[in-house]
């Protein structure tokens, strides 16, 4: 049901100058006009799925099952990129430091006002040691090679709001993939969304 913010979220994939991107959308069996916003993109939307799923987690589990290219990102209908060049900065990024992943800083925006910037997360270069202080790098900024995923599993459904941060726990401290920090702002976030609320 995010028909008030959905077009931001699908034009700022659609308008990226790198091409090379399989969008693929997976909805909750929404009952406002989020399937009619989506057909609206025709093919430009690789894949459609509306059905009912058990939460947030599950719907991404089911996006990358159903990804074939080599890296993954994910990007929630409340949130947009911050430009239009982003993602041809992160594989650029990817491809120098040969890294299995790569994430940038976030800013959270008002929800009715997106000029309006209520935070800045500036993620920081990776140091493993920092997980131990209850560090991660934002979710919605995190790309991952599909190949990790099929190596060391997706999403946890039984661990709520904290199964991204358990992702990238079990995927950068336990399994110490390679990842690489790019040092601007990726990804634009509405505050209210799910991991934002006490």
């Amino acid at each position: 049901n995010g028909e008030q913010t959905l077009k931001s979220c699908i034009e700022s994939v659609l308008n990226q100058s790198y091409h090379d991107i399989e969008y693929i959308v997976i909805d909750g069996k929404s009952t406002d006009n989020t399937p009619k916003i989506v057909a609206n993109y025709g093919t430009k939307i690789a894949v459609f799925i509306s059905e009912k799923d058990q939460g947030i987690y599950d719907a991404m589990n089911k996006g990358i099952a159903h990804a074939t290219g080599e890296v993954i990102g994910i990007l929630n209908a409340d949130d947009f990129y911050a430009d239009n060049q982003v993602i041809e900065k992160l594989v650029t990024k990817l491809k120098e430091t040969d890294a299995d992943g790569i994430y940038g800083d976030l800013v959270y925006v008002d929800a009715n006002d997106t000029t309006q910037v209520k935070r800045y997360w500036k993620s920081g270069g990776f140091d493993r040691k920092k997980f131990l202080f209850g560090w991660m790098p934002p979710h919605p900024t995190f790309f991952v090679k599909k190949a990790s995923y099929e190596q060391l599993g997706t999403y946890r459904l039984d661990l709520g709001s904290a199964a991204d941060y358990e992702l990238m726990l079990r995927f950068l401290y336990k399994q110490r993939l390679k990842v690489t920090y790019l040092p601007e702002i990726v990804t634009v976030m509405r505050t209210g969304g799910v991991s934002n609320k006490t």
